[in-house]
């Protein structure tokens, strides 16, 4: 049994659906705790009885020292603090062996046990961004990146947990300081820092818009294992941006045009039971900034300007 975790709210609920979904199609043998960052996502995700998986409220998981720190945080950095403590609270409550935290974005193409075994009797498993060098940030995003990480249940594990929880409670913003930003530039110095800490190797994990370049998806070769969908935008005009990298035909045929089928799917099953209409954060049109075009107009010379009509995702 695998067990995994993941946490959002309701402007992110197709995306986490649709991340469950994918890990039931390719598991065969694992358990998802979702925390439902909102009484909305909570209250239609227990509606939809979903297997394998057990939906924790923020009333039963925030303790003291989060609710503490939680009004001086915006929403995402709140979250970002209690990514460790989601970790923590499951790891401790269900009597875990392990848990693996799972960013709600990522989709799956192929069971991610062989990831998580590939850790053999380490104790903790991250996962390294692998830039594509004209997109480094290293230096300020981190060299590695919380989407996918691994605890187990040992000495060595909930150690570096406690560690990382601790930390994030304590400075938690999505601003550079002092070598941190988020609650992601701690993981930098790990497998120095503790024992036991397993840098992934399988390529076909941690795939995703700053390194997708180099690869190529139609490679029989090639075993993608997930591919983590960040920056993904639905628009308020029927048109989806998929992010500010740069993406080739096969990434948008492959990739995006899956994904977005399956989001549209997720939300046409979602309004036969909820009578609220956005389960997509949907980004609302802002009002004409005269830079707006020469940005566009440089995205799309660098050819990062990826904007796309819905319905051409769609194949419609």
């Amino acid at each position: 049994m695998y067990n995994y975790c993941t946490l959002f709210d309701s402007n992110y609920l197709t995306r986490g659906l649709a991340m469950y979904e994918s890990l039931k199609q390719h598991s065969e043998s694992f358990h998802l705790y979702i925390f439902a960052f909102d009484d909305r996502s909570f209250k239609l995700l227990n509606k939809m009885k979903l297997e394998h998986v057990t939906v924790i409220s923020l009333s039963d998981f925030e303790d003291e020292e989060l609710l503490k720190v939680k009004d001086e945080r915006s929403a995402g950095e709140y979250c970002w603090t209690c990514t460790p403590s989601t970790i923590k609270y499951c790891i401790e409550k269900y009597n875990l062996e392990s848990c693996t935290y799972l960013d709600a974005d990522l989709y799956f193409f192929n069971n991610p046990s062989v990831l998580i075994e590939e850790m053999e009797n380490n104790s903790v498993l991250i996962t390294e961004h692998r830039y594509t060098p004209e997109y480094d940030q290293s230096s300020t995003s981190g060299i590695y990146c919380v989407q996918f990480m691994t605890f187990k249940n040992d000495e060595n594990g909930m150690k570096v947990l406690n560690w990382w929880r601790d930390a994030c409670n304590e400075w938690c913003f999505a601003r550079h300081e002092d070598g941190k930003f988020g609650d992601q530039k701690y993981l930098d110095d790990w497998t120095t820092r503790f024992e036991g800490v397993h840098k992934l190797q399988n390529l076909g994990g941690g795939v995703a818009p700053w390194n997708v370049q180099q690869y190529d998806l139609t490679d029989i070769n090639f075993k993608l294992i997930f591919y983590h969908f960040h920056n993904y935008k639905i628009l308020e005009d029927e048109k989806i941006e998929c992010g500010t990298y740069k993406l080739d035909k096969n990434d948008i045929d492959i990739l995006y045009k899956l994904y977005t089928k399956h989001l549209e799917n997720i939300t046409k099953d979602l309004k036969s039971i909820d009578t609220i209409n956005d389960y997509n954060g949907i980004v609302k049109k802002q009002p004409f900034y005269w830079k707006t075009p020469l940005r566009n107009l440089k995205r799309y010379i660098k050819g990062t300007y990826n904007v796309f009509r819905k319905k051409e995702l769609l194949g419609e």
